[in-house]
C-alpha cells in the first residue's frame, strides 16, 4: 500500500509538473504574441515611410521560421499552387514543354512524349517570342510558368522563331502529369529495373504497377533506383516498403515532442515480391522517404543498398491549414528505420552564430544491428553495404553544360542525322566529337581549373607570408604551364564530354526515356548492381554480414567495397 501510494504521489507531481509547464508556455506564447502584435501595429502607424504590411508579416514569420530548420516553412496563398506540385501533386494543366534561357532569350529545350507540344510540332530549338501576345524577354521563370500553365483544355498561343522563320501555333493545354517512376522495365533479359524520381502521391501504386509487369518476365533481381530522389510523403514509402516484406513488420517509426505526433508504420499487407533479390542505389541527393525506404531495406536485410552515403534527412513535416487560405509546413517528428537509427546528419538544435548548422560528430555517432546483426550507425544518412566512386564532371565539362554549349549541336544533329541506333547503344562518333570541338571555336566556355584555383591560393598564401617575390618567377612558370595544359583539357576530357553530349543528342529523338536508356551504357552503380545478381554467394555474404560486410559505415572503420 505504501509502494501505491508513493507511486500516486510521484504520478500527481508529474501531472501537476506538466500541467504547470503546459500553463507557463501559454502564458509566454500569449505574452509575446501581444508583443508581435502591438510592434507590428505601431511600426505600421508611425514608420517615417510607408510600409507595405504583408511584406512586413511575411518578413516577420521568414526570420521566425527560419531560427528552426529549412523545412519548416509558411506558405501564403500565392504560393498554395506551387507548392502543391512540389511535394503533393503531380498534375498540372501545361503543353509538356521544358524551356531554357540562353543569352537572354527563351528556348524550348526538351519536349515530353505524348503531350501537346510534340503533338503540335514544337520541337528543341525553337524559341519562343511571346507566350499569349506577351512578349517574354525578361520576363522571370516563375512568371514564364504561370503564362504557360492553365486550366486543362484552354489555349495558349505562341509565337515561335524556327531558323528565322516566324511560326504562329495555337497549343491545347492537358492535364500533365509528372509520374513518380520515370522508367521501368528489364535492363536484360534477367534483371529489372525501376527508377522512382519522387515520393508524391501514388508513387506507391506506380512502383507496384512497375512491379507486377517486371514479374510477368520472372527476373533474376531488381534494381530500385533512388538516386537523387529528395523523398515525399512517408506512407508511400511505407507502401513501398510492403511490396518487398510481408505484412506486420516494422518498418519506420517516427517520435515527436507532441505525443500525437509519435507513429509506428507497419506493412499491412501480403508482399508482391517477398524473395525478389533487391538492390537498391542511393546517392548524395538520396533523403527522407528515399532513406525510409533503404534504411528499412538494409536494416531488414532485405536488399543490398549500393552508391554513396545519402542526405540524411530525418525529419518529418506536416501541413496545418492557416488563415486566409494559407498554411505552415512544420518539422513534427524525427523519423527511426527498424533498428531503431535516425539518420538526421545536421544537427538544427545547436546552430553556430552565422546560423549554419553542422554535422553530428563521429564521436556521438551510436551502433545499432540489423536484423540478421550487421552493424549501421546513426546521424550521417544511410551507408551503402557497397560503396560506389561517385562520377565527378571536370571544370570544362561544368562550364559546358552551365553555357548550355551542347544545345546547338544537338538541336543542329538532329537536323542533320533523322535517325539514330537504338537510344541503349547510342554513342557519338570521333568524327562528330571534332564537329563538336569546331562548333566552339566562337563561343565562351572559360573556367578555372582546380589546379588554377590553388596555382590562386598558393599565391595568396605567399604574399600573406612575404614570399610572393621569392616565388614569383616561379608561380608565373607553373602557371604558363598550366594555361598551355588547359587548352588540352577538351582532349583530356573527352570521355565524359562526349557522355554529356549524347545525353542532349539522344533527347532529341527519344525524350526522357532515351536519356535513361541511352545512360545504362555508362552506369558504375549499375554495373555493379548486376555483378551482384551473378555472384550469389556474395550477395549472401553481405547480407549474413560475412567479414568486410559486418560494420556499415563506422565513423572509424573504412570497411565497405570501394569501385574506382
Amino acid at each position: 500500500m505504501k509502494k501505491v501510494k508513493i507511486a500516486l504521489f510521484g504520478a500527481v507531481i508529474a501531472v501537476t509538473t506538466l500541467t504547470l509547464s503546459f500553463k507557463e508556455d501559454l502564458f509566454l506564447v500569449s505574452k509575446n504574441l501581444d508583443v508581435f502584435a502591438s510592434l507590428y501595429k505601431e511600426i505600421n502607424i508611425n514608420y517615417v515611410d510607408e510600409t507595405n504590411p504583408a511584406d512586413l508579416m511575411k518578413h516577420g514569420i521568414d526570420a521566425m521560421l527560419g531560427s528552426l530548420d529549412p523545412y519548416t516553412e509558411y506558405v501564403p496563398e500565392s504560393e498554395i499552387e506551387d507548392y502543391k506540385l512540389k511535394y503533393i501533386s503531380t498534375q498540372y494543366g501545361g503543353i509538356g514543354a521544358g524551356t531554357v534561357t540562353i543569352a537572354g532569350k527563351l528556348f524550348v529545350n526538351e519536349i515530353s512524349e505524348g503531350h501537346p507540344s510534340q503533338k503540335n510540332d514544337i520541337r528543341p530549338g525553337d524559341q519562343i517570342v511571346k507566350i499569349n501576345g506577351v512578349e517574354i524577354e525578361g520576363k522571370e521563370r516563375s512568371q514564364i510558368s504561370q503564362l504557360l500553365r492553365g486550366p486543362k483544355g484552354t489555349p495558349v498561343n505562341l509565337m515561335l522563331l524556327r531558323d528565322g522563320t516566324v511560326i504562329n501555333k495555337t497549343v491545347v493545354r492537358e492535364e500533365i502529369k509528372q509520374p513518380n517512376v520515370s522508367y521501368s522495365g528489364m535492363l536484360d533479359d534477367q534483371i529489372g529495373y525501376i527508377r522512382l524520381d519522387k515520393f508524391l502521391e501514388n508513387s506507391g501504386q506506380e512502383v507496384r504497377d512497375a512491379l507486377e509487369q517486371i514479374n510477368k518476365q520472372k527476373p533474376k533481381g531488381l534494381i530500385l533506383d533512388l538516386r537523387n530522389n529528395g523523398g515525399g510523403i512517408l506512407q508511400e514509402a511505407v507502401k513501398i516498403v510492403n511490396l518487398f516484406v510481408d505484412k506486420n513488420v516494422l518498418v519506420v517509426t517516427q517520435k515527436g515532442r507532441n505525443p500525437e505526433k509519435s507513429i509506428t508504420y507497419k506493412t499491412t499487407a501480403n508482399a508482391v515480391a517477398p524473395t525478389l533479390p533487391i538492390v537498391v542505389l542511393i546517392n548524395g541527393s538520396s533523403a527522407s522517404a528515399s532513406e525510409i525506404v533503404a534504411g528499412a531495406i538494409q536494416d531488414l536485410d532485405r536488399g543490398i543498398v549500393v552508391g554513396q552515403r545519402s542526405y540524411g534527412k530525418g525529419l518529418v513535416q506536416q501541413t496545418f491549414n492557416l488563415p486566409y487560405n494559407s498554411l505552415v509546413k512544420v518539422t513534427v517528428a524525427k523519423y527511426y528505420t527498424p533498428s531503431g537509427r535516425c539518420i538526421q546528419a545536421l544537427d538544427y538544435t545547436h546552430k553556430k552564430q552565422d546560423g549554419s548548422a553542422e554535422k553530428f560528430a563521429d564521436s556521438t555517432l551510436k551502433a545499432f544491428g540489423t536484423k540478421s546483426g550487421r552493424t549501421v550507425y546513426d546521424g550521417a544518412g544511410v551507408f551503402p553495404d557497397i560503396e560506389i566512386e561517385p562520377s565527378k564532371y571536370s571544370p570544362v565539362t561544368i562550364s559546358l553544360l552551365t553555357k548550355n554549349l551542347f544545345f546547338d549541336y544537338a538541336n543542329a544533329y538532329k537536323k542533320t542525322n533523322k535517325t539514330v541506333a537504338s537510344a541503349k547503344d547510342f554513342q557519338i562518333s570521333d568524327a562528330n566529337y571534332t564537329q563538336f570541338i569546331a562548333s566552339l571555336a566562337d563561343k565562351d566556355y572559360s573556367y578555372i581549373s582546380r589546379s588554377e584555383r590553388l596555382l590562386n591560393e598558393l599565391k595568396k598564401e605567399a604574399e600573406k607570408e612575404n614570399k610572393a617575390e621569392t616565388v614569383k618567377a616561379d608561380l608565373e612558370a607553373l602557371k604558363a604551364k598550366m594555361t598551355t595544359a588547359k587548352k588540352n583539357d577538351l582532349n583530356a576530357h573527352k570521355a565524359e564530354i562526349k557522355r554529356a553530349l549524347e545525353t542532349q543528342v539522344i533527347s532529341r529523338y527519344f525524350h526522357e526515356r532515351g536519356r535513361i536508356e541511352q545512360a545504362f551504357q555508362y552506369d558504375k552503380e549499375i554495373a555493379k548492381a548486376k555483378s551482384l545478381f551473378g555472384n550469389q554467394s556474395q550477395m549472401l555474404a553481405i547480407l549474413k554480414g560475412d567479414g568486410a560486410y559486418k560494420n556499415i559505415g563506422s565513423p572509424t572503420l573504412k570497411v565497405n567495397e570501394v569501385e574506382n
